[in-house]
């Protein structure tokens, strides 16, 4: 398991099984697996190691990176995920959002969407793909409207810009998109305090936060930060 700064300077943060068991087993609501470099790298994600995470937990488990037809999906289903995240490919060709959703339904199918603030278009967050490395002139909000529209269940949302900062969510962003579609959207990069989780799940609107560096680097425990959204009246799964 690896950390970096906006999919850079990546460190390693240990071992994803054991962390993956150890996580489950501390009260978290959902476990996301990313091979971050499998698209950039054009190959697919490690089947075993998503096997043996599965042996050990036992909440929802969405593994995505490097997907780019139904084969993996169904080997990633079959090895014990429970749903799937697309990004890139999803991005270079949409129809496959809709095919993924009408054969293994709209609950397993997550479209993980990248994005950066951008000065050179009309709009105001640019969708990127290959781990941020490719810039796509696409609108993030006409994007996330589009999956939606193909049979996403779920966004989850990621801000180049933020990632991996502690500086806190990009709020803005989260907002634009949440109130965009219907479906669940997950605020994910630049958690640093208890706040800024608060606020991705009030002012961004935000069904859900991914957390990383926090976590991993025992910065934060999933009991202190449910303890924490509880006083502020947000409604969590009790540990």
């Amino acid at each position: 398991m690896v950390k970096g700064v906006r999919f850079v300077d990546i460190k390693d943060a240990g071992d994803p099984v054991t962390l993956a068991g150890y996580y489950s087993e501390q009260g978290a609501d959902e476990l996301v697996f990313l091979d971050i470099t499998a698209s950039a790298e054009g190959r697919r994600t490690m089947l075993d190691v998503v096997a043996r995470t599965a042996e050990k937990v036992f909440i929802p488990f969405t593994v995505g990176g490097g997907i780019s037809d139904l084969q993996p999906i169904r080997d990633l289903l079959r090895a014990g995920a429970d749903k799937i995240s697309i990004n890139t490919a999803a991005v270079q060709r949409p129809e496959l959002v809709t095919e993924a959703s009408r054969r293994f339904g709209a609950q397993c199918i997550v479209v993980a969407i990248d994005a950066r603030r951008t000065t050179a278009h009309p709009f105001p967050y640019e969708v990127v793909i290959h781990g941020g490395r490719t810039a796509t002139g696409r609108d993030v909000v006409e994007w996330a409207r589009e999956a939606e529209r193909r049979g996403a269940g779920e966004i989850l949302l990621t801000s180049m810009d933020a990632d991996g900062t502690q500086k806190g969510y990009d709020l803005e962003m989260t907002r634009a998109i949440s109130s965009a579609v219907a479906i669940p959207v997950i605020a994910s990069g630049g958690a640093g305090e208890l706040s800024h989780i608060y606020e991705a799940l009030t002012e961004g609107g935000a069904e859900a936060a991914l957390l990383a560096s926090l976590l991993h680097y025992g910065k934060m425990t999933i009991s202190g930060i449910k303890t924490y959204l509880k006083r502020q009246a947000v409604e969590v799964r009790a540990v």
